[in-house]
This record gives C-alpha cells, sequence and structure tokens, in this order.
C-alpha cells in the first residue's frame, strides 16, 4: 500500500528508542523526513551510527526552553512540520495514593500531560502550514481504566484524551487532525518494570502478576511497538484525512486492569 507520505515532516519525542524510535522507522520506511528528540544523550548519539537519516535533539519535554530549541532545531532541519507524535512519556510511580511522593505525582503530570502541551502549542503555527497536518498523542488503556497504585499515571492519560478531542474541535477548521493512541499490554523493559513493581507491591512472583494482566485481555499477547508505529502512520497518511478525534485503543481487548 503507498501511503504518499514521501517527504512528510515528522517530530517524534522521546524517539531514541522503545516505541519512540519504531515510530521514527515506520515514517522513515515510508520516506517521510524524520527529527526526534529524547533526554537519553547515550540514545542519541548511537542514532548517528544506527539510524543516519534520524535528525535529533537532546530534550525533555517538561522544560520549555528545552522544548522551544528542540522546535528551533526541527524547523531548521525539516523546514516546516506536517505531524507531531507525542510520545514522551514515564511510568510514574507504583504506590498507594496516601503512601505517594508529591514529588513523583508531579514528575509523572509534567512529563506525560504537560508535555504534551509544550510541544502541541508550538506545533500548532507550523501545522497550520501544512497540507497533511497531524498531532498523534500516546495516551494509554489506562487513560480510560481505573488502575489502582497507578494514578498519576492513569490521571495523566485521561488528560490526554481530554486534551486530544479538545484539540480536534479546536484545530478542526485548520485542517489539523488530532488523534490519541491508547496501547495495552507493550512488549518491552518498560511494561516488564511495570509488572515487576506491582508483583513486588503484592507479594506476588512476576509471572503470576503477568498472568493476571493477561486474564483481562481477550487476546492473550502483547502489543508489539510495530503494531503501534503502523497504525500512528496510516493516521498520518492522506488516507487518514477524516480520521480526528479519536481515542484509538490497542490493547488486545482490554477489559480492566489489575
Amino acid at each position: 500500500m503507498n501511503l504518499d507520505i514521501k517527504g512528510l515532516r515528522v517530530l517524534v519525542t522521546a524517539g531514541a528508542n522503545g516505541i519512540g524510535l519504531t515510530i521514527a522507522d515506520a515514517f522513515l520506511a515510508e520516506g517521510a523526513k524524520v527529527h526526534v528528540c529524547d533526554i537519553d544523550t547515550h540514545a542519541l548519539a548511537s542514532l548517528k551510527s544506527t539510524h543516519p537519516a534520524l535528525t535529533s535533539t537532546l530534550c525533555d519535554v517538561s522544560d520549555r526552553a528545552a522544548v522551544a530549541k528542540l522546535f528551533q532545531e526541527t524547523t531548521e532541519t525539516l523546514g516546516g512540520l506536517d505531524v507531531l507524535v507525542n510520545n514522551a512519556g514515564i511510568a510514574g510511580p507504583t504506590s498507594k495514593v496516601d503512601e505517594m511522593n508529591p514529588e513523583d505525582w508531579d514528575r509523572c503530570l509534567n512529563i506525560c500531560l504537560t508535555g504534551q502541551f509544550n510541544c502541541t502549542r508550538l506545533a500548532i503555527p507550523l501545522l497550520r502550514q501544512s497540507q497533511n497536518a497531524s498531532i498523534v498523542n500516546l495516551s494509554s488503556v489506562g487513560g480510560r481504566l481505573g488502575f489502582a497504585m497507578r494514578s498519576p499515571y492513569a490521571a495523566a492519560k485521561w488528560g490526554v484524551i481530554g486534551f486530544t478531542k479538545s484539540l480536534s474541535i479546536e484545530l478542526g477548521p485548520d485542517n489539523i487532525r488530532v488523534n490519541a493512541i491508547l496501547p495495552g499490554l507493550v512488549a518491552g523493559d518498560r511494561q516488564r518494570r511495570v509488572l515487576e513493581a506491582k508483583a513486588q507491591q503484592r507479594g506476588l512472583s512476576y509471572s503470576d502478576m503477568e498472568r493476571i494482566a493477561f486474564s483481562y485481555t481477550s487476546i492473550k499477547e502483547y502489543v508489539t511497538p510495530q503494531q503501534i508505529a503502523d497504525q500512528i502512520v496510516f493516521m498520518c497518511s492522506p488516507r487518514g484525512r477524516t480520521i480526528s478525534g479519536q481515542a484509538i485503543s490497542i490493547c488486545g481487548d482490554t477489559q480492566m486492569l489489575g
């Protein structure tokens, strides 16, 4: 399938490894021009040899001065912007609310929610000049289901959906479409660490915690980063031109989070 996005100018936050790098790779494979940012200096340095087509900036999305520099460099490198993928996020603490360090709460929301605001507000003037403009915000299945002992993460990801819905209405007249992706149990180190923390909190083995997690899904397998990337690339192509305001789950039909 030819998605007709050769030359599309794309910015992916937290794009030096993990899901973000898979998203960047998927756009590159279709001929897009991609700039990424990340806080991982080692991962950014390795991109020069493993992904020479990618350009990059060191940036913490919760730092507005750093985000301003990111957009200056993105504009200089890509010559404009067609797609913003707000992928940056952290797992946040695994803790009961009354036992939680308030600073951990603040950091989770600052990165997972306010970081998307920080990037989006600077992207909008650039996207208004595009003929195929999209914003994709990474939420989570935790953004539509309660998530015990992960309240800051869930609160931020619910907020992402509200942000997405509001933006889609606000930016529709500018022909900028805005969608959220809600991954479920995604294969990778972050998911493993989350399950390990929950297992420790409950006094369970990792395998028991994993079994409980999958007991709430219809499809008993991990979501892959490639599946997430494929959905995003399609939505950002001209074939997805009327898809906006959606919170699209890629989660194996997760019905509950334990």
